[in-house]
């Protein structure tokens, strides 16, 4: 099956995308990101890529949800019960990737508690649902926009919890729930909600190629993957290598990245500058930014990483006049973040009485 999935690295273009997507691969905690624009811009392309770069995992033999058998603290009700005094024994699978489709109910998301079986057997009867299969892996859903708001707002809270608990007439179950949320939509169809909106760690907005000689490009590879896809795939097989490789290290290396107060308060002090309410932005960007360092394989953030990062946070969350829009470019938050975080003075946190510590600090998982 892994022959019909465009390659990630022969996406051309595309690139606030391509690095929202793999920068939430290394932290799935960042939050997901939400890609808008015109139809044919391989928004769907990418997220099925992203899932075929990633690398196989290891999982609880036989178990629905897919628990990390080296993770016995975020295991399932079921693995929790019976694995109380032993290790289980293991599988590898690929990383899940589901489709969420428009027409999808909550009870099919979420799954359901049979209490009628419950109370005759006297155990849970649990039907999993869209997340139980996604554990781990990628959900991603087109035309988020057209979805009703509960659930979305279903959606977004097990994304940001990592879990998803289910209760019926007193009976409950609870299992992992931990996926990257891939949200596209055409805004010409209609916007979500500022408050679903805001949710979304990352918003990239994509459009179709200017440059004659890309859109050349894209359609002699578009043409080879069709005739041959596993000669085309295998043109980029080290590229491939290469990224996953990336990412496995930085995954591994993401513990180690540190901050300083001084990173801190430069965040807050751009965040500030660009009129951003609530917290939810600093917090992304502080995440975004480890992951962009551990990605450069680097253990220490700088404000390269910082403004990089607010490009793809702050594009959704920056407030106008008129309300939230997206009338600033990535590229000028970049350029603007560049000069704010420029320009803060050395002593800024001795001003704020904050301790100019050189002790990096790591962020608490």
């Amino acid at each position: 099956m892994n022959n019909f999935i465009f390659p990630f690295t022969a996406i051309v273009g595309q690139e606030h995308m391509k690095l929202s997507l793999i920068l939430n691969a290394i932290d799935p905690r960042i939050g997901g990101v939400l890609v808008k624009g015109e139809r044919g811009t391989a928004k769907s392309t990418a997220a099925r890529a992203l899932a075929d770069l990633l690398p196989v995992q290891s999982v609880v033999s036989g178990c629905q949800f897919g628990c990390d058998p080296s993770d016995p603290l975020n295991y399932c009700d079921d693995c929790a019960e019976q694995y109380k005094n032993h290790t289980p024994d293991s599988e590898y699978r690929a990383t899940p990737f589901i489709n969420l489709p428009v027409s999808a109910t909550e009870d099919r998301i979420v799954g359901t508690l049979d209490f009628e079986k419950a109370l005759q057997d006297g155990y849970k009867h649990f039907e999993p649902g869209l997340f139980a299969k996604v554990n781990r892996g990628i959900l991603y859903v087109d035309e988020v926009n057209l979805l009703d708001d509960h659930i979305v707002d279903t959606l977004l809270d097990a994304a940001a919890m990592g879990i998803n608990h289910v209760e019926r007439e007193g009976i409950s179950f609870t299992h992992p729930a931990r996926f990257i949320m891939i949200g596209t939509m055409n805004p010409e169809e209609g916007d979500l909600r500022p408050q679903l909106l805001d949710r979304f760690a990352h918003s990239v907005e994509i459009r179709g190629e200017k440059d004659p000689v890309k859109r050349v490009e894209i359609m002699n590879r578009t043409i080879a993957f069709e005739q041959d896809p596993a000669a085309f795939r295998k043109r980029f097989e080290s590229q491939q290598k290469e990224l996953g490789t990336r990412i496995i290290n930085a995954k591994k290396l993401l513990p180690e990245v540190c901050f300083s107060d001084a990173d801190l308060y430069a965040i807050a002090e751009l965040t500030t500058s660009f009129h951003v309410e609530g917290h939810r932005a600093d917090i992304v960007i502080l995440k975004t930014s480890k992951a962009l360092a551990a990605f450069e394989n680097r253990t220490y953030i700088t404000p390269y990483d910082i403004s990089r990062s607010a490009e793809l946070t702050l594009p959704h969350r920056i407030i106008s006049g008129h309300g939230s829009d997206n009338s600033i470019s990535p590229e000028e938050i970049g350029r603007k973040a560049a000069e704010i975080l420029e320009n803060i003075p050395e002593n800024a946190l001795n001003d704020q009485g904050l301790s100019e510590d050189d002790d990096k600090k790591k962020l608490l998982s």
